[in-house]
């Protein structure tokens, strides 16, 4: 049997203002906001290139505003992720890296790791209520080892 994430719901108390930054600052697209009732509302939206989607709205969770904490993004550019979300007002935070991505204990260093090592590098973003997403990167060495200089011959 597989079991396929397809949404997270996040708990917000303004629906146009979380609808704002996600779409505009995050840049996920804006797939449904659907309002039958005053009491019921749903917004979907979703992130370039996931299957994962994330909905908020009203009469959908009675979780505290701001309670969905260490949400995770994964991009293999870490800084190019941090200059496009710095770029669009999100306010993204520091760059920083594991101290020791082997035996990781919780401390970090400024910038990216040194290796673009998977999972070593990230940078946190917070919405308008306080859920929080680490934006992480995988995936940065292979891309980097399959792109060919311009005017290199293909490897």
């Amino acid at each position: 049997m597989d079991y396929r994430l397809e949404v997270i719901t996040l708990p917000v108390r303004d629906v146009e203002a979380a609808i704002a930054f996600y779409r505009d600052r995050l840049g996920f697209r804006l797939d449904v906001d659907w309002a039958p009732t005053d009491t019921f509302r749903v917004a979907q939206l979703t992130p370039a290139g996931s299957a994962t989607s994330v909905q908020l709205g009203v009469g959908i969770t009675d979780a505290r505003p701001g309670s969905a904490a260490e949400n995770y993004l994964v991009v293999t550019d870490i800084e190019a992720a941090h200059r496009e979300l710095a770029r669009r007002g999100a306010d993204p935070g520091p760059l920083a890296h594991k101290a020791d991505p082997q035996h990781w204990a919780g401390r970090y260093h400024p910038g990216p790791d040194p290796d673009r090592s998977d999972y070593a590098s990230s940078f946190v973003v917070t919405d308008p209520d306080g859920n929080t997403w680490r934006v992480q990167e995988r995936g940065h060495a292979h891309r980097r080892a399959t792109t060919t200089t311009p005017g290199a011959p293909a490897p």
